[in-house]
């Protein structure tokens, strides 16, 4: 395994720095705002044939940087860029680089369902190792096994603390979690014992990627305030037949709680049109398009990941934010 090099280099050069790619600058504004600190400087372009260029307009010898960039579309774009402002700092001398992705790209990559294909989540983890990170900072990964893609420590954090306090506060008295498949069990109970609620789980099959069906509902739902609980959003069709199914099997409300809102596609509208009270995300990745607040509540990441990068400089405990709540 390849060797954080935090003890590299003068010790006395020890500072951190963060630095943001541009695929969500506004949440490392954010990050640097609850850090008390100021991004770096860089210039960054593109050539005309589309190559992307990058340079850091201030020393990072010996600094501990956390690089901000989170996967959103073009996520080829966006990686690409990653992996080049990576190799700048590597080139630069930096003490440790750390990558900070709220949303890692080709999660839903990541093992072999049928012969002949790829297992992209490990690529891409493959990628940033030999770009030279020494450290990721993922949040809510499709699946925890990707942690043991990388060559180099991972720190997984999770945004179920957030989207269950917002919640709470609700005061929802006679409600359910459900898990949309028998994948995110584990996710949904730990949101359930946050709540106190029971939990009920979706038989879901997927006859090809981005398809779903759903064939049963396991648990009681007949009269209670539903909360369907994933990792992501991105085209809304199998939420938007969760919550037709739920409605069918005498859920009162149904409410849709998930991390990370890709909304590809006209999904946001589809999403606003359905049976759902709210659709209630995190931002990790920005969301572009128009949308109602009253029916799609953004929280923010960024008070949780200023919290994990002061633990990670200060060699403290990142699990302790999470009593392993992360570990899914």
């Amino acid at each position: 395994m390849k060797q954080n090099k935090g003890t590299k280099g003068n010790k006395n050069n020890k500072r951190m720095m963060l630095f943001s790619g541009s695929s969500y600058p506004a949440l490392a504004e954010k990050i640097a705002g609850e850090l008390g600190i100021s991004q770096g400087e860089m210039t960054r372009r593109h050539f005309e044939n589309g190559e992307i260029y990058v340079r850091f307009d201030e020393s990072v010898r010996g600094s501990d940087v956390f690089l901000i960039q989170t996967c959103s579309d073009p996520v080829n774009d966006s990686i690409m860029e990653l992996l080049i402002m990576v190799d700048a700092l590597k080139r630069a001398s930096a003490g440790v680089i750390n990558a900070v992705i709220p949303h890692y790209g080709y999660a839903r990559q990541d093992k072999k369902s049928e012969g002949r294909e790829p297992i992209s989540a490990k690529l891409f983890a493959d990628l940033l190792s030999i770009a030279g990170i020494d450290r990721a900072i993922l949040v809510d990964l499709h699946t925890a096994t990707i942690q043991g893609f990388f060559d180099v420590p991972v720190d997984h954090i999770t945004a179920i603390p957030i989207l269950s306090k917002y919640f709470k506060d609700k005061n929802i008295g006679h409600g359910v979690v459900v898990s949309p498949d028998i994948g995110g069990v584990k996710r949904a109970s730990i949101f359930a014992k946050r709540l106190h609620f029971p939990l009920a789980i979706l038989d879901k099959r997927r006859p090809a990627p981005n398809m779903a069906e759903i064939e049963h509902v396991v648990g009681d739902v007949e009269g209670r305030d539903a909360i369907i609980f994933d990792d992501m959003i991105d085209t809304g069709g199998t939420l938007i037949k969760a919550i037709e199914m739920l409605k069918r099997h005498g859920a009162k409300r149904v409410y849709v709680g998930a991390t990370h809102p890709l909304f590809s596609g006209d999904s946001i509208k589809r999403m606003e049109d359905s049976g759902a009270e709210e659709i209630v995300v995190v931002d990790t990745i920005p969301i572009r398009k128009k949308y109602n607040p009253d029916k799609i509540k953004v929280l923010s990441i960024a008070p949780l990941l200023a919290k994990t990068i002061k633990k990670v400089y200060y060699c403290n405990s990142v699990s302790e934010l999470f009593k392993g709540e992360n570990l899914v």
